[in-house]
């Protein structure tokens, strides 16, 4: 439920007040682990992280100021696969920072990063594959990035973000 009242207030007041970044740039926002979010062994769920992960992927639609675009366009985020590392727990009420950026694309996905940080250190490191629909249909990558207004080169992507890839098209290849 707690969710709901964060991505509420992400909205209504955050998205008013977020800074600008640029396609590349890498987006922060904070949260505090409450209890509602934590489990029996007193940290932060397993299951939190991708949903708290939701919400900064959507900071980040926001800074880079494509929120109005997107909700005038009615695109839709697509999650198609993720991968998670856990680090280290994230106790009760500690304050967590998640700085999300777009790592790279291909001819169909997005490539994002997070990385979720207290003043411990680093907790999390996740990458999401995924996609935009309008409609039933996949909104070509060449489309989003000229609504960013980007025109810089395709980055290249991180060695292990390379390999998930390899990885899930052998996973394709063999459950077909």
């Amino acid at each position: 439920m707690n969710l709901y009242f964060r991505i509420i207030l992400l909205f209504l007041w955050r998205i008013g007040h977020c800074k600008s970044i640029g396609f590349l740039g890498t987006s922060r926002i904070d949260y505090r682990a409450l209890p509602l979010d934590c489990d029996i062994n007193m940290h932060l769920t397993n299951s939190r992280y991708p949903a708290f992960m939701d919400l900064a992927r959507t900071y980040l639609i926001a800074e880079m100021g494509l929120m109005k675009q997107f909700l005038k366009n009615k695109w839709l985020p697509i999650v198609n696969a993720a991968e998670f590392t856990y680090i280290r727990d994230i106790k009760p009420f500690e304050k967590f920072t998640i700085e999300t950026k777009i790592v790279g694309w291909d001819e169909k996905y997005f490539y994002i990063e997070h990385r979720m940080l207290t003043a411990r250190g680093l907790h999390c490191i996740a990458h999401v594959r995924g996609v935009f629909v309008c409609r039933g249909k996949q909104v070509p990558i060449e489309t989003l990035i000229a609504a960013a207004g980007y025109t810089g080169d395709t980055p290249e992507m991180p060695a292990e973000v390379v390999k998930w890839k390899q990885f899930l098209q052998l996973k394709k290849e063999r459950n077909i």
